[in-house]
């Protein structure tokens, strides 16, 4: 695609969101908001930690995206048991020919769900640490790519801590969110029920609704969204307030501010624009800092700490006040501006 294409062509974010939400709102049940969030984090070349309760659909959100998006798709349940080889993969014999040959492990998809991954050891976790960051594997000395796009969906369970390995600091930043299903109103609860029973099974089949052409074209154009200087500073300041925090050990990191920067524009060329607002980038603030500050011992034993922690930086940086020509002044931001997560 060339440069001029990519620039003006936002539209195709939206096209594929709306078709991607559409598609998936026919068996996950009042959860637009949510796929579109889980959607701008695999446009932002990120992945995503739940955090929730077993039952709540994160399964079946992992499948109905990748089956709607034309995705292959993997789930692996992490067990205290399971070694970093059962998702790499590694060599094995052919008695055949007598050689060794490379057997590709689960995570050599487009999707993947690591379903309860504090389960494993923080060995087994740490497997997942360079796939995540640099879409690569290294077995036995050779490194090998894999599917674009990579896109991890993590699960752990917020109230068994039984036998689990707390995710390192390090391995928590590479998540570019972390969000939760929560539980459905009483009548999203019952539409549930009529769906089961006007499918007359449990599998539920969501359709392909694109195709890998314009999934790689919504994944370009999303570098080409405007962010101003005003946005881009406004951004700083506020994961810069984070590490000032009263009882904040350690604040969000860089990676954090350009996790905002990533899901506010992606954010932006869903809602059809080709510039970033302030609401773009509020919108994540929460899901895309909190899981990343460290606290000290008496405020990490708060439920909610974190998140006071975000509200209490939102509301003490001023929100830049932008009018429509200043907001979309400026044309499109080269990818440079927003490698690397």
């Amino acid at each position: 695609m060339s440069e001029v294409e990519a620039t003006t062509d936002v539209s195709v974010v939206s096209d594929v969101t709306e078709s991607v939400v559409e598609a998936i709102a026919k068996v996950v049940v009042g959860k637009d908001v949510l796929v579109r969030d889980v959607l701008a984090a695999l446009l932002s070349a990120g992945h995503v930690l739940f955090e929730d309760v077993p039952g709540l659909g994160k399964t079946l959100l992992a499948g109905s995206i990748a089956s709607s998006l034309g995705l292959d798709f993997a789930r692996l349940q992490f067990t205290p048991d399971l070694l970093p080889g059962d998702i790499t993969g590694g060599y094995v014999l052919n008695p055949e020919s007598g050689r060794f040959e490379l057997r590709k492990g689960p995570i050599f998809t487009n999707v993947l769900l690591a379903d309860e991954i504090n389960r494993a050891s923080p060995k087994t976790q740490s497997a997942l640490l360079q796939a995540m960051q640099e879409g690569t594997v290294s077995i036995e000395g050779n490194t090998f790519t894999l599917p674009r796009p990579f896109f991890v969906m993590a699960t752990q369970n917020p109230v068994e801590y039984e036998g689990t390995f707390p995710l390192p600091e390090a391995q928590l930043d590479r998540f570019i969110m972390k969000c939760a299903m929560g539980y459905p109103s009483g009548e999203e609860e019952q539409q549930v029920l009529r769906n089961r029973m006007a499918r007359r099974r449990d599998e539920a089949r969501v359709e392909a609704v694109t195709d890998a052409a314009t999934l790689e074209r919504a994944l370009e154009a999303t570098e080409y969204v405007h962010l101003s200087a005003d946005l881009d500073a406004y951004i700083v300041d506020l994961v810069a307030a984070t590490r000032s925090e009263r009882g904040v050990s350690v604040g969000a990191s860089p990676r954090g501010s350009l996790a905002l920067l990533k899901l506010s524009r992606v954010r932006a060329a869903q809602a059809g624009r080709s510039f970033v607002i302030p609401d773009d980038i509020t919108h994540f603030a929460q899901s895309a800092l909190a899981h990343r500050l460290v606290l000290s011992p008496d405020l990490w034993a708060r439920p909610g700490a974190a998140a006071r922690v975000v509200d209490g930086a939102l509301q003490r940086v001023a929100v830049p006040v932008l009018d429509g020509e200043a907001a979309a002044d400026g044309g499109g931001t080269t990818g440079a501006d927003s490698t690397g997560e």
